[in-house]
């Protein structure tokens, strides 16, 4: 063993002198098949597979250290009472320190951290002067050497869990998980977050019979996603189409949305499992192309690379190709390739849509072209070191591309795998500071908006203007659409109208979007006479000249976390930090009422009799107001800090505000919830107040905080209780604290306390479910009181679930997004 020890490390000494070697000599010779870079990039990815192997045999004798350890300790004498002293631990536990030569061995290895070699693999993929084969050859060797790592890491992590988990008897009548604690003796199970304990004290019935080696079932009822609130305009453009089914298709979060306005049906493609940034609709109108950003999970499933050191996947930015009928995946685009977000697609026309062309995010803003249906790349280009807002192929040319964003107008042209620009010339015309939208005349002419409110008219083939419409708005315009007829609209930002153009670009007709919807961002022709609209703020609007304008789709547009359920309609609250407060329809999936406040919001309750409903705010205000009428009922202010949670006891005669001040206010309500008068504060948690459940019997509520404590409370004084014989046995209205016995099951291996933003429990009693900060929403069964519960688990969110609530009937499940700002609502079955 000492000598394959010694082994590695000399040759751990030796490669990184080679390294050093090539770095710094510039002699190397010129005529070998790879150039300077190409050679230290192979000789990088070498080191890090030896790196690899390196680190494996430093696992694998450190675990024969602990296991020689054990046996030293099984080998020592026996204590009073025959029992080995070794006996009262599990075999995870720490082994006594190693032998001194064994220790000087681990500590002459090297201990550089494991990297998965990720950058160095890229720089190979995009060198276009590294042969194929060297290339190939090497990433064989370092995907086999990560899957070796990764399968003896699973081997070692689940033969650790089986000693771990795998509950002793002792005298003390305790029981040990890995991460939890069982005290049959005082009733109670505590468990750890970030190395802090949190004890939860079981209910008498079922002390006697619980353990923690009880496997819980996952739930017989599922989810199915049933609608998307709200729609993506706010920083996208481009993503609003007619598809021939009489669908229209756009995307929020991670779901692109095939939405039938008139059959008020939705589908949702969810391949994606990131953000989606941008859309296009192939020529024959049933294939279509999405592209998504790059983000960060702990379970992301569906990922090119994957950090081996680490339990984060990197969800690689990348292009699906579906087929809108069947919602099947066809291809999947450039994995690996794009760095930051995919944030511009587009086919091309007038080959029968062979290519796709994408703009990466990155800083360098490539620009490449794929021959889709091989998942091929053809070319790519730097594109410019501005922001990249537009990229579309000329209708009449394949080869033609024309790109467009800050500063710049640029003309492509793609001969092989190569790609020329040619500039735009503004000339005698006032050169814009952005460049905002592209869109093709019938005659080929390319036409743009930009943000000096000027049309430019660019002759077909050419890079200079031909034509100009000056101040067509006042301020940008965000998208111009040519209709089948030859004539054009164009949606303005500042000034939120809509122009109709005809074949000469005079002016027609036009009318205005109200405030209250945002300015324009894309266009989409409908049916004959009919436009669809989406706006910065979120919303679709159906339009038609000369001014009918009605709202289909409606959402918020800043980070959302207030949400509640009426107690006895099929209606839902949400407030955002957009200052809106939107009371919804479950069956027509529209808001019935919105309003706005002076503050950003943050949470929201219904009163008992959904008279009234309370919305808490960031600024330590808030307000009640009428559930029918959205007036103003009442409004206080307790502190100057986020009120995280405002909820009404379950008779109606409370309410508990918790604050990011550490307190918990509560008043009394009188009058069906229209007269309120401080009668307690409850002073004690040492961090913000998370959550808070009311007793059945409205006369004690239980809280959670920042920093894992669990406190309860006496409703009519604000006193805190610490007899915890009286606490275990109460049956709480609901289950939203993230920390308690019938909860704890939610929380996964090594998680830091912040992981899960919210739960809810069904009113039947039967399910839980939780939203956390990986887009995620779980169903467990109820209660969810053993470690690391089974659950489903559903993607459709592309931010941290920030809150989610079961019907009042159960029927369906509404979970909030943070910043994706998307409401999602789902069928139980």
């Amino acid at each position: 063993m000492s000598e394959r020890i010694a082994s590695c490390g000399s040759l751990y000494d030796s490669t990184n002198l080679l390294l050093q070697y090539c770095n710094n000599d510039d002699t190397v010779s010129a005529s070998s098949n790879m150039d300077m870079e190409d050679r230290v990039s192979h000789l990088e990815q070498r080191l890090q597979l030896q790196e690899d192997e390196i680190q494996l045999l430093k696992a694998a004798l450190a675990d024969a250290l602990r296991r020689l350890g054990y046996c030293e300790e099984q080998s020592l004498g026996v204590q009073p009472g025959g029992v080995h002293a070794a006996g009262r631990r599990s075999l995870g536990t720490t082994a006594p320190a190693p032998p001194t030569k064994v220790r000087q061995l681990l500590q002459a290895l090297p201990s550089r951290p494991l990297s998965n070699g990720y950058v160095q693999q890229k720089r190979l993929l995009s060198s276009p002067s590294s042969p194929k084969k060297e290339v190939l050859q090497s990433i064989k060797r370092k995907s086999m050497s990560t899957e070796r790592l990764t399968l003896v890491r699973r081997e070692m992590g689940a033969e650790s869990r089986s000693r771990t988990t795998s509950s002793s008897s002792s005298s003390g009548g305790k029981s040990k998980s890995k991460e939890c604690t069982f005290n049959a003796d005082d009733g109670y199970v505590r468990m750890f977050l970030r190395g802090r304990p949190v004890t939860m004290h079981i209910p008498d019935q079922r002390r006697e019979s619980y353990s923690l080696d009880h496997k819980m079932a996952v739930p017989d009822r599922k989810l199915k996603l049933q609608w998307v609130y709200g729609y993506r305009g706010r920083d996208c453009r481009s993503n609003l189409y007619l598809l021939p089914t009489g669908e229209i298709v756009y995307f929020n979060a991670s779901v692109v949305v095939l939405y039938n306005t008139e059959e008020q049906q939705q589908r949702h493609y969810l391949g994606h499992n990131d953000d989606v940034k941008c859309l296009s609709v192939h020529p024959d109108m049933v294939t279509i192309a999405t592209g998504q950003v790059a983000g960060n999970s702990k379970d992301g499933k569906l990922t090119d690379v994957v950090d081996v050191s680490s339990s984060v996947q990197l969800l690689a930015p990348h292009v699906r190709v579906w087929d809108s009928v069947s919602l099947n995946t066809l291809h999947v685009i450039g994995m690996g390739v794009f760095d930051r977000a995919v944030t511009c697609v587009a086919f091309s026309k007038s080959n029968g849509g062979t290519f796709l062309c994408a703009v990466d995010d990155a800083n360098d803003h490539i620009l490449s072209v794929w021959n889709w249906q091989k998942e091929k790349q053809l070319a790519d280009v730097k594109c410019s070191n501005d922001s990249v807002l537009g990229a579309v192929f000329h209708p009449m040319d394949a080869n033609l591309i024309v790109t467009c964003g800050k500063s710049h107008i640029n003309f492509w042209t793609m001969e092989g795998n190569t790609l020329t620009k040619r500039q735009g010339l503004f000339e005698k015309h006032e050169k814009p500071k952005y460049v905002l939208c592209v869109a093709f005349a019938e005659n080929g002419d390319a036409i743009t908006g930009d943000s000096s409110g000027n049309i430019y008219i660019w002759a077909k083939g050419g890079n200079r203007i031909s034509q100009m419409v000056s101040g067509a708005h006042e301020g940008g315009i965000f998208s111009v659409c040519v209709l089948k007829d030859g004539t054009m609209v164009s949606g303005g930002g500042k000034d939120r109208r809509v122009v109709l153009w005809d074949h000469d670009y005079r002016k027609q007709a036009e009318m205005e979007v109200g405030e209250s919807f945002g300015p324009v961002r894309a266009l989409a022709e409908g049916k004959p006479g009919e436009l669809f609209i989406g706006t910065t703020k979120n919303a679709i609007i159906r339009a038609a000249f000369p001014n009918t304008l009605t709202p289909i789709v409606q959402g918020h547009t800043d980070e959302l976390w207030g949400l509640d359920i009426h107690p006895s309609m099929e209606q839902f609250v949400t407030c955002s930090q957009d200052r809106q407060v939107h009371l919804w329809d479950t069956n027509s999936h529209q808001p019935l009422w919105s309003k706005t406040i002076e503050d950003p919001g943050r949470s929201a309750g219904f009163h008992p009799s959904g008279a009234v409903l309370a919305v808490g705010t960031m600024s330590g205000r808030w307000l009640v107001l009428d559930t029918d009428t959205r007036d103003l009922v009442s409004m206080h202010t307790d502190g100057n800090e986020i009120i995280s949670n405002v909820k009404y006891s379950p008779d109606g005669n409370f309410l508990a505000v918790a604050s990011h001040d550490n307190f918990v206010y509560i008043y009394a309500v009188t009058e069906n919830g229209r007269k309120y008068s401080r009668v307690g504060k409850c002073t004690g948690h040492s961090s913000f107040v998370t959550h808070l459940d009311w007793s059945k019997d409205s006369q004690y509520l239980v809280t959670n905080s920042g920093d894992y404590e669990i406190l309860y409370w006496e409703a009519s004084s604000g006193k805190h209780v610490t007899n915890m014989d009286t606490m275990r046995n109460l049956e709480w209205a609901t289950s939203t604290c993230t920390l308690s016995f019938n909860t704890f099951g939610i929380w996964p291996d090594g998680a830091d306390g912040t992981d899960i933003n919210a739960v809810c429990r069904s009113h039947d009693g039967s399910l839980l479910a939780s939203a956390d900060d990986f887009g995620k929403v779980h169903l467990f069964s109820f209660p969810s009181s053993q470690p690391r519960a089974p659950s489903h688990e559903y993607g459709g969110h592309s931010s941290h679930v920030t809150n989610i609530a079961f019907l009042h009937d159960n029927s369906h499940l509404i979970s909030t997004g943070g910043k994706d700002t998307s409401v999602l609502q789902w069928v139980v079955a």
